[in-house]
């Protein structure tokens, strides 16, 4: 993730040189009929005033890097890393970053009638309804398809991303009908509690990174902070510093030709056999079916052991 949060620092520091107002620009990965894939970098901070957007097309925003807060008709929550912004066509937003400067996202966009089909097929009846939920937080479920858009936003992997986005559509739709609205209503001290805590996992996942230490550095009792940060991110500090290390190694993983435990060991797990487990839990398959699978080299090891005709 590195890689991904690395551009977003440049363009934040190039902003700081310039004194320019922070902006968002973006860059079409993909698109088809019904659908489009965007990378989008914004570089606004503390010192810009949110303003309100509008959402022409039913919009899921996957988090890559940084934090911000996301306020529409469904309710107000803090993205970060990892999470699902919900976004329904014509409905109105507002991006705010007091606590923290620039964001990276990949935002997938539907033109209403392709979304409801996706949705139909996903089980979903009648007319796609609105997103009755702002933000879908960091879950499991989402895990494998973060770290493959990931990986193919960072430029390790080739992605066919049309899938992607079908993929993705079907799963918050079955994701949203599961859990029911929780809006954090966290007081704004808590937010910046917590988003503090969040730019620092996310600078050094692999640090030791206690429930004890993470709740000295915001100020706050080790149950009041893991009752506030819960509340503000959707999942526990645990939850969210995990995945923040099994994405590291899964881009790691398709990206570099290191050894297994090497990457284990340098993403912030004691051992092999504790990131070998992790990692199954969280993807379905063993850190090295994972390489096989996803990383570039696979079809050309496939050709190089298959027999000569």
């Amino acid at each position: 993730m590195a890689k991904i949060a690395l551009e977003v620092e440049r363009a934040v520091a190039q902003r700081a040189l310039t004194g320019d107002r922070g902006r968002v620009t973006g860059r079409v990965l993909a698109r088809g009929e019904g659908w489009t894939v965007e990378d989008v970098i914004c570089t606004s901070g503390p010192q810009d005033r949110p303003f309100e957007e509008y959402h022409g097309h039913v919009s899921i925003g996957m988090v890559a890097a940084g934090t911000f807060q996301y306020r529409s008709a469904a309710g107000r929550e803090l993205m970060t890393p990892g999470s699902l912004l919900l976004g329904t066509a014509g409905q109105c937003f507002e991006c705010g970053h007091e606590h923290g400067s620039g964001d990276r996202c990949l935002a997938f966009r539907y033109t209403p009638d392709y979304f409801e089909r996706l949705a139909a097929d996903a089980g979903a009846s009648g007319a796609a309804p609105a997103f009755r939920l702002p933000r879908l937080p960091p879950l499991r479920e989402l895990a494998p398809l973060v770290a493959q858009a990931c990986a193919g936003l960072a430029g390790s992997v080739a992605v066919a991303w049309e899938e992607v986005s079908v993929h993705l559509a079907a799963q918050v739709v079955q994701l949203v009908s599961a859990l029911r609205a929780s809006g954090s209503g966290a007081p704004g001290n808590a937010v910046a509690r917590v988003t503090r805590m969040v730019r620092a996992i996310e600078r050094r996942p692999s640090a030791r990174l206690s429930l004890g230490s993470l709740a000295r550095d915001a100020g706050l009792s080790p149950y009041h902070f893991l009752r506030t940060f819960q509340r503000v991110t959707g999942v526990t500090p645990h939850q969210f510093v995990l995945r923040a290390r099994l994405r590291e190694a899964a881009l790691r993983l398709v990206a570099e030709r290191a050894k297994i435990i090497d990457i284990a060991l340098e993403c912030g797990f004691g051992d092999v056999s504790n990131f070998n487990r992790s990692f199954r839990g969280e993807f379905g398959v063993s850190p090295r079916a994972y390489r096989l699978r996803t990383g570039p080299g696979w079809k050309r090891q496939r050709r190089s052991t298959a027999p000569n005709p």
